[in-house]
């Protein structure tokens, strides 16, 4: 993180955060003093953290370049009440927690104020397993993953079946973005879309009862502690959709690892199969249960894949390197 000074008392989030925010944890005395941290990579995510209790608090601001600051504050009212609803099931420590909300403000930028999670990310342990060539230590914490992520599923477990259509706009979006990126080609656009429409006729795919997934499980989300614990953050894109999404989103994120650090996916493999194996343990039939998420695994990992390839910070050449293990993934 980088140290950005101390928040100016006249600023209004200054009031908001000593009036409202830090007493919910901690009691100060007189007059507070923030210190502001701007994560890396991000120009909306702070940390505030009062000098004297030296508490800490997450403050993030739903603003964007060019968009009516109006179309973006249902996406932090969103985020609050997730948040508010996987802690209301159990989801509060030991072992699966998501952060606490303090504080939704419309007129400070849109800001959300949750509680700071500490924790290792999934990215810092992937990163250490490959550079040490400790494997145990990230069959240990995808182990502890796969808890968290059927606790939550399970508990959010709702009486309709899967919608798969409601996927169709994002694949899209994504492709689109590819295009415009002159990532892949049309002729390429167009067998992506072939490869969607064939998986949307596929009825497993409509065959689950939804679950409230993530919807964002990229390792810099995922958070660890010591054995079991697990927190999630940044549940801004929570929805009700197939369990898989979630589980795909992590195999494709660990493919996509061992490719850019080691260009071997097929090092990925075993750990794959480790966390999903993990999570099918949860359920009555284990053998049952893994056999029917890795039938639909591969759309979600396929998604995954494109949808790491679009991002602009990557090379064009590693970028083609994932187009092309999307392809494979989605093929029918």
């Amino acid at each position: 993180m980088r140290y950005l000074g101390r928040l100016s008392a006249s600023d209004p989030l200054h009031a908001y955060l000593q009036g409202s925010i830090f007493p919910q944890i901690t009691h100060i005395h007189g007059h507070a003093e923030f210190r502001v941290f701007q994560f890396p990579a991000s120009n909306e995510v702070y940390l505030y953290e009062e000098a004297k209790t030296r508490q800490r608090v997450i403050g993030k601001f739903y603003s964007q370049h060019g968009k009516d600051p109006a179309l973006l504050w249902p996406r932090a009212e969103n985020e609050f009440h997730h948040l508010e609803y996987i802690r209301s099931i159990g989801f509060t420590g030991g072992p699966h927690a998501v952060p606490k909300a303090l504080g939704c403000n419309q007129g400070i930028n849109n800001i959300l104020v949750e509680t700071f999670s500490p924790g290792r990310s999934l990215s810092a342990v992937i990163e250490q397993s490959i550079r040490d060539h400790q494997a145990d230590i990230l069959f240990a914490k995808l182990t502890a993953l796969a808890y968290f992520l059927a606790k939550m599923h399970n508990l959010t477990a709702r009486w309709e079946r899967v919608n798969f259509a409601g996927h169709e706009a994002y694949f899209a979006k994504i492709i689109a973005r590819l295009l415009r990126r002159n990532r892949i080609s049309a002729a390429q656009a167009r067998t992506f879309h072939h490869d969607y429409e064939g998986w949307r006729q596929e009825g497993a795919m409509w065959s689950d009862c939804a679950v409230m997934v993530h919807g964002d499980a990229t390792p810099s989300n995922l958070l660890f502690g010591d054995g079991l614990v697990v927190t999630a953050i940044d549940l801004e894109r929570m929805h009700p959709a197939d369990r898989a999404y979630d589980l795909g989103m992590v195999a494709g994120e660990l493919q996509h690892s061992f490719l850019r650090h080691t260009h071997r996916k097929d090092l990925a493999e075993p750990f794959i199969g480790h966390f999903l194996w993990e999570y099918a343990c949860h359920f009555p039939d284990r053998h049952a249960a893994f056999a029917a998420i890795t039938q639909r695994i591969p759309f979600y990992m396929g998604l995954t894949l494109l949808r790491i390839a679009r991002n602009s910070w990557l090379d064009w050449h590693y970028s083609q390197v994932l187009v092309h293990e999307a392809h494979k993934t989605l093929r029918r």
